[in-house]
């Protein structure tokens, strides 16, 4: 018997549910459907990405819906559009068998005329983004007065989008006898404010522990120089030949470029952020679920909402900024039940996120050596030859056979296997064989020894080998060691773990590279102004040492991410960045212009100089696009209310 009979749903609900293949409901779904079918009431849901959340409150908003009463019943906020074209789907194909019933997605990105014909035909479900909602509201286009269930769905993500204020504007626009139901994967203060604001005497149900990842999805690092990051790429990419994967850049910029190499290179790959326009999203998406890409290269933004079956990894290219955001990464695969694999491609400097994440999501990382060469040629010659030994041959070829057979008349059978798999095979062999072994790091003792010695910084200069350097800036003008870390890797042209150890001062600054680049560093910045003002550049005795603390920045001082004396000009160079580059962290210094996350892009008002350039992903608004860290709370209870203004 199916499971799902055991719940109280109804009979036109089990067969729709019979339809999609679904024969075992999820924790999640086991303790929610029951409760919110039973009566109404307030609702809080803490689970992860992949645990089918969707259903949960879908199944019973289906039930309850009048399906005779064409007015609105009941309002889904989702962070992005993606998202909210998803679930709108999924509402559609489980209301399959329920005459009269009516969803419509409102977001950005289409046409607000047509959305709102589309409700004013008689919508008993909005599926919407916080941004297009309140639109839609102020212009007096959608009623939602009279509601009877509104549900929050991924209710971090949109606080940490930044909808925080838009969310309490339409929930305040609803009536306070609805049920309200909120279904999050963490509990950071934004939401806890929100429950505790709109939410009467809410049942809290929790899948796992709190924060924690999907027990579905094994974490797993390999070690590499900066160098040798998309290297490591490719060789993962070689060693799963059925891999089915999202790769997660921080910036569009790195995102595009690993994309076309990756396509440069042979593989079936595609690149998806804030910079493409809705059609090429919705293309390259539309690949993607049909497999045609194996690999979409994505920023975290873009990459919100992705719900496609049968992800068998995550690959972290690049580490993000915020503790949950990866647990959002890795929540990619691993779904529904099915295992995943969320890998992480990782540099000595960043050792220390690895314990930090650890930490947050209650999970282990195997640490895991990049396959050789050789290896990675056993593995594709091994799956070629499974590939056609398992190819159901094509009988329309038989036409052709006496001419084939007369080509390879004289070859013995295992001649014949040899130049077969050779034709194949032969692109491996002669790559492999011309590259270098990269996979000698290991971190071993050395990750405990880190993070034990001086909180997981890199290694002092003259132990590593590296070129430290003097430079006339500082935090006078405008720079966090952060900022300043950009904009140098940004100037000279090199990866943001090409340039370590910055420690800013009020006049002055230290940072490090290999000595690799030290012409081009010495060459490029004593040619360079900011601001008018010549940059000198010289090499540095300082040996960078000094204890730093989890964020890189050290304990003595002035520098790292701390406050700068120095005040604040409109239209400076660098913008102040919040966020010490830790999880989680954030600087003492507010931002010009009001918005309170993490700076990812140069004001618009700031003047271009010496080739700074920050290429985040910033997607529109009604998007839900931030990268914003949240603020976390353990428990569902009394939370200040931090003030984010609403982005414009």
């Amino acid at each position: 018997m199916n499971k799902f009979e055991q719940l109280g749903l109804s009979e036109s609900l089990l067969k729709a549910i019979l339809d999609l293949g679904f024969e075992n409901p999820t924790e999640v779904q086991e303790k929610a459907i029951p409760l919110l079918l039973e009566k109404d009431t307030d609702l809080v849901a803490l689970a992860q990405t992949g645990t089918g959340k969707t259903a949960a409150f879908g199944f019973p908003v289906i039930q309850k819906i009048d399906a005779n009463n064409r007015n609105t019943q009941a309002l889904i906020l989702s962070p992005t559009r993606e998202l909210c074209l998803q679930i709108t789907n999924e509402l559609k194909n489980y209301s399959k068998y329920e005459k009269g019933i009516n969803v419509v997605a409102v977001y950005g990105g289409a046409s607000i005329t047509e959305q709102a014909r589309d409700i004013k035909r008689g919508a008993q479900v909005i599926v919407a983004t916080p941004g297009r909602m309140q639109d839609m509201i102020n212009r007096g286009l959608v009623n939602i007065s009279q509601i009877n269930y509104c549900i929050l769905d991924e209710a971090d993500e949109m606080l940490n989008m930044g909808f925080y204020e838009d969310i309490v504007n339409i929930l305040s626009t609803t009536p306070d006898e609805k049920s309200t139901w909120l279904f999050s994967a963490t509990m950071p203060a934004e939401v806890a404010r929100i429950g505790k604001q709109f939410m009467t005497d809410p049942i809290e149900i929790t899948v796992g522990a709190k924060n924690s990842g999907s027990a579905t999805v094994s974490h797993e690092f390999y070690l590499v120089n900066a160098r040798d990051r998309y290297e490591a790429l490719k060789r993962l990419a070689d060693c799963n030949p059925d891999i089915f994967s999202v790769v997660f850049c921080r910036t569009k910029r790195d995102t595009q470029a690993v994309a076309e190499k990756l396509i440069e290179d042979g593989y079936s790959a595609a690149a998806l952020h804030g910079d493409l326009s809705q059609a090429q999203r919705d293309g390259v998406m539309k690949s993607f679920r049909g497999r045609q890409i194996q690999m979409l290269v994505a920023t975290d933004v873009a990459a919100r909402g992705i719900d496609v079956d049968n992800i068998t990894h995550v690959v972290n290219y690049q580490l993000p900024d915020e503790i949950e955001t990866y647990n959002h990464r890795s929540g990619r695969t691993g779904r529904a039940g099915k295992l995943g694999t969320s890998i992480v491609i990782v540099t000595k400097s960043e050792l220390r996120k690895i314990s930090s994440i650890e930490r947050i999501i209650k999970q282990k990382f195997e640490e895991k050596t990049l396959p050789s060469g050789i290896e990675i040629c056993e593995i594709q010659l091994l799956h070629l030859a499974n590939k056609i030994k398992d190819t159901e041959v094509d009988h329309e070829i038989d036409n052709y056979l006496p001419a084939i057979n007369t080509v390879l008349e004289g070859l013995s059978k295992e001649e014949l296997i040899k130049k077969m798999v050779s034709v194949e095979f032969n692109r491996f062999i002669n790559y492999y064989k011309k590259t270098r072994d990269i996979s000698g790091m290991s971190s071993g003792s050395d990750r405990r020894e880190r993070d034990d010695r001086d909180g997981g910084s890199r290694e002092s200069n003259n132990a590593g080998g590296a070129t430290r350097y003097f430079v006339n800036i500082g935090s006078r003008d405008n720079f966090d060691w952060m900022s300043l870390k950009d904009y140098l890797k940004e100037t000279l042209d090199l990866g943001r773990d090409d340039v370590f150890k910055v420690d800013v001062k009020e006049g002055f600054s230290f940072f490090n590279t290999d000595p690799e680049h030290t012409d081009k560093v010495m060459e490029i910045l004593n040619n360079v102004q900011l601001e008018g003002r010549r940059i000198n550049v010289e090499i540095s005795k300082n040996d960078g040492g000094g204890r730093r603390d989890h964020n890189g920045r050290s304990s003595g001082g002035s520098f790292g991410g701390g406050r700068s004396s120095a005040p604040r000009r409109e239209g400076s160079f660098a913008p102040r960045r919040e966020g010490s580059g830790g999880f989680g962290g954030r600087s003492a210094a507010p931002r010009e212009g009001g918005f309170g996350g993490r700076s990812e892009s140069r004001s618009a008002s700031a003047p271009r100089t010496g080739g700074f350039s920050s290429d985040r992903d910033r997607a529109p608004r009604t998007e839900g696009s931030s990268d914003r860290a949240p603020r976390r709370s353990e428990s569902f209870g009394d939370a200040p209310r931090p003030r984010r203004p609403r982005r414009d």
